[in-house]
């Protein structure tokens, strides 16, 4: 069993991945707003360049409130128009990632930058979309509740409370699979940008079910890889737009 996390568009990459025969997990965040290494993506084909260096340097001089007061700025008046382009753009995205896992046994679920219904709709024949639901792969019981916690309106972003919601259903599991990794500062805390985006509902579902393994994603430079909560292994699968690898279990 492979898995990975924070595609953001690696498509070829991914494509070399699902092609090794493996059943694949996906652990959200499949398509590319901004890459901060270089600012591309649909933030920049659609809006231009130039705005995405201007959020980008009020996001590191300013903080994340003053960047999304900026990015509002950015689209009042200009709404319906907008909305438009980023639909057309992100659907487009999303082929061109799906069709890599074509031939894959995928299970997919989604993060804080993704569209899940848009994601869901292009997954190829063989790929599952899968949200606060266990599947049993490779004879492990796999839990998955997708979701991010970044609190800028991002499309995937959900609640603490929806969050604890989904884990109430799964029930005791051998793999919990989520995007955002619980609210352990070492785990959540990104060493570029500083704010700490894990979940309190992941911390308390670990604490009391004790599954043995966490996978989970979003933070691209965390403090730690790595983390034990009383049996449970912790694991950031890593940033697989700038890896291009998975991490395999088993």
């Amino acid at each position: 069993m492979l898995i990975i996390s924070d595609v953001h568009g690696a498509s070829e990459a991914l494509r070399s991945v699902a092609s090794m025969g493996e059943p694949l997990l996906v652990l959200g965040d499949l398509i590319n707003y901004i890459d901060y290494r270089s600012n591309e993506g649909i933030v920049a084909d659609v809006s231009g360049r130039e705005l995405v260096d201007e959020f980008v340097r009020i996001r590191g001089a300013e903080g994340h409130e003053a960047a999304s007061e900026m990015w509002h700025r950015h689209w009042k008046g200009h709404e319906a128009e907008l909305s438009e382009r980023y639909r057309t753009v992100t659907e487009a995205a999303y082929r061109d990632v799906c069709d890599a896992l074509r031939g894959c046994e995928a299970f997919v679920t989604y993060g804080n930058v993704d569209r899940p219904k848009m994601l869901a709709d292009n997954l190829p024949e063989g790929a599952r979309f899968v949200d606060g639901e266990v599947v049993v792969i490779d004879g492990f019981r796999v839990g998955f509740a997708g979701g991010g916690m970044t609190r800028i309106d991002t499309p995937g972003e959900i609640s603490e409370s929806e969050m604890a919601a989904k884990l109430a259903s799964l029930g005791p599991v051998d793999i919990l699979a989520t995007h955002v990794p619980p609210a352990v500062p070492s785990l959540a805390c990104d060493v570029i940008g500083g704010r700490e985006k894990g979940s309190v509902a992941i911390l308390d579902y670990i604490e009391r079910t004790q599954p043995p393994f966490h996978y989970f994603g979003d933070i691209h430079q965390p403090r730690a890889t790595t983390w034990r909560l009383g049996s449970t292994t912790c694991i950031n699968t890593g940033y697989f737009r700038a890896t291009g690898r998975a991490t395999r279990h088993g």
